[in-house]
């Protein structure tokens, strides 16, 4: 299951299964992260194929080039999946596809990078952009937000039950002229502001995740991203998604079960018009992680895995 960078692409074979990886045809790893799954697929394909390797993070994309510059099948691209179409379209490939994949949030070496800032169990420069080379970092939007921005913030995208302590500690902080400027720093910070944390869960999980997620825009991606992808994909073209908490997973399951039904159509109005067919089919329910795959990588335990299939 590892790459040679000791990276674990989660449910790797499961999620290149899914694809049905054809004789040929146009894929997409719109997430290369430390490429686990895409040279899985790649492994997969002949040498008619076409794969688009996309990534927003630069060390990610270096490494793409690296590994698959002098592959003529393979094109690279830094890039957030949101704008997919836009590329996709320029190049003549829009409703080509046979095989999208996507495995979101945070790979576990940029986890695993302090510099990068998305951890707070190591200590670095609160940064948390997955593109670190354009964007506000964390440690500048806390310096700015307001208080009613980012108790939205907590509440909405990390589900922070203690929100309202945790939003006066960052502001009594900053009020001070104390914000701390690390991951550490702010970690101490949280954890002082809750009363109780979950057991086995550090208290600033849910904090660091929100503050992510809003930085960049991920949810918002997501969403642009599934509203075109049915123009992306040619007949019988797959989509997984590997998600690894319920904000993405809820976006994506509703998404398929909206897609896969005949839209509302007024009483009495006979034939189903185009528009209002269905475009997908639901492949399975949610797919898990193995117990061996959780034993032996515990963050495959909160992945699901979710597929479906362009209609004809």
């Amino acid at each position: 299951m590892r790459d040679s960078t000791g990276h674990q692409a989660v449910m790797r074979d499961e999620a290149v299964a899914a694809l049905v990886p054809r004789a040929g045809g146009v894929y997409v790893d719109g997430t290369y992260g430390r490429g686990g799954h895409a040279m899985a697929l790649i492994s997969a394909l002949d040498d008619s194929a076409c794969i688009w390797l996309l990534d927003r993070d630069p060390s990610a994309i270096a490494l793409a080039r690296e590994r698959h510059g002098d592959d003529p099948r393979c094109h690279i691209l830094q890039a957030n999946f949101a704008s997919l179409g836009e590329h996709l379209r320029a190049a003549g490939l829009a409703g080509q596809v046979a095989g999208i994949l996507l495995d979101l949030g945070v790979s576990s070496p940029q986890l695993d990078e302090a510099e990068r800032g998305f951890s707070f169990l190591r200590e670095g420069p609160l940064d948390m952009r997955m593109d670190n080379r354009a964007g506000q970092t964390a440690a500048a939007w806390l310096q700015q937000v307001d208080p009613a921005t980012l108790l939205r913030v907590l509440k909405e995208y990390g589900e922070e039950r203690y929100a309202r302590r945790i939003v006066a500690a960052i502001c009594s902080a900053r009020d001070a002229g104390e914000l701390p400027a690390t991951t550490t720093g702010l970690a101490e910070l949280i954890a002082d502001a809750v009363p109780r944390s979950e057991p086995g869960r550090h208290p600033a999980t849910r904090s660091f995740q929100a503050i992510r997620i809003h930085l960049n825009d991920e949810l918002g991606s997501l969403e642009r991203f599934l509203e075109d992808v049915c123009d992306l994909l040619g007949p019988h073209g797959r989509l997984v998604v590997i998600s690894f908490h319920s904000l993405e997973d809820r976006r994506v399951k509703r998404f398929i079960n909206r897609r896969s039904q005949v839209g509302d159509l007024p009483p009495g109005a006979g034939a189903v018009p185009p528009e209002k067919r269905p475009t997908l089919r639901r492949v399975g329910r949610a797919y898990r992680a193995s117990d061996e795959e959780v034993s032996a990588n515990p963050r495959a335990r909160s992945a699901t895995m979710r597929v479906a299939e362009r209609l004809p």
